[in-house]
């Protein structure tokens, strides 16, 4: 009894500094955020001239157009770009998930983007889609095509920003080819056997094993999705004419440069309860869909 209290104390000192960066780092901002969200508060001052407000700033929110443009823009990007995000992760993890030499090279060739800092792959992408000196519009004018000013245009500011974001999906593709692997190959060879093609094998074999992933990734681009802000907060400014004022860098401008702390904690549990929403109904779903190995039937 006593060693396996040894033991326990032990386990508990070893987590012991997570749980107190847990309480201060993330438990500890998300009360205080939840108490300013019903104040008001210019966080230049001290925490003293915190006034309470009630749902003044949840009422003010409502009223305001800047907060319906940033939700639709927030939408209209995580609607298009995660599905199609997943898609080209899957695809490219099936072609890097062959038996060819050289093929360890083509994985790091496709992982590496996606550890470049955000805001390096930003500045690059600013001199990719410059219309005078870009090398898109370069390309494209090879071909007699006029390239568009991307960034600076409202019809193809949040487009351009969708193709960029395929740039840092090796994370996404790494996971996808994990999830790849672990498909046994016997079941592929009886659907061979059976006459099954290229496409009814991924559909009825790949697609069902790789589930729990497709499941694990698309929650995380959900919520990455509804949390995009360094790219446009780095190229656009939310700009041109609001056609790129993602949630995110609204919810930052009224904290950071507006000064309303209060307005700005408000939105951010708008956000929160915008994300567990798509979340839930996410996991809820999972279970028409989602089969784990070893299940006799998808539960």
């Amino acid at each position: 009894m006593k060693r396996k209290f040894r033991s326990e104390k032990t386990g508990y000192l070893f987590i012991l500094p997570w749980f107190i960066g847990l309480l201060i780092f993330t438990i500890g901002p998300m009360i205080f955020s939840f108490i300013l969200s019903f104040s008001k508060w210019d966080i230049i001052t001290g925490v003293g001239s915190i006034q309470y407000v009630g749902l003044e700033n949840f009422v003010n929110i409502f009223h305001d157009e800047l907060f319906y443009q940033s939700l639709k823009v927030t939408f209209i990007f995580a609607l298009v770009s995660v599905p199609l995000y997943q898609i080209i992760a899957i695809l490219v993890a099936m072609l890097l998930n062959m038996r060819t030499r050289g093929m360890k090279f083509f994985r790091l060739i496709f992982f590496m983007p996606s550890v470049i800092p955000a805001v390096a792959v930003s500045m690059m992408w600013l001199m990719i889609l410059n219309p005078e000196y870009g090398i898109l519009n370069r390309a494209l004018n090879l071909f007699g095509i006029i390239g568009p000013a991307w960034l600076q245009d409202p019809k193809y500011a949040l487009s351009a920003l969708m193709v960029m974001g395929i740039w840092g999906i090796g994370n996404t593709i790494i996971i996808y080819l994990s999830g790849l692997q672990g498909v046994p190959e016997d079941l592929y060879e009886a659907a061979e056997l059976d006459g099954a093609g290229i496409v009814k094998s991924f559909l009825n074999i790949t697609v069902p094993m790789i589930s729990p992933t497709i499941f694990f990734n698309l929650i995380m681009g959900i919520i990455g999705g509804f949390q995009y802000f360094t790219q446009a907060f780095v190229m656009t400014k939310g700009g041109p004419l609001n056609s790129t004022l993602f949630y995110n860098l609204f919810l930052y401008n009224k904290a950071f440069v507006d000064y309303e702390m209060g307005y700005a904690s408000a939105l951010s549990w708008i956000l929160f309860g915008i994300i567990m929403v798509f979340t839930l109904i996410v996991i809820r779903s999972s279970s028409a869909w989602v089969y784990y190995n070893g299940d006799d039937e998808r539960d």
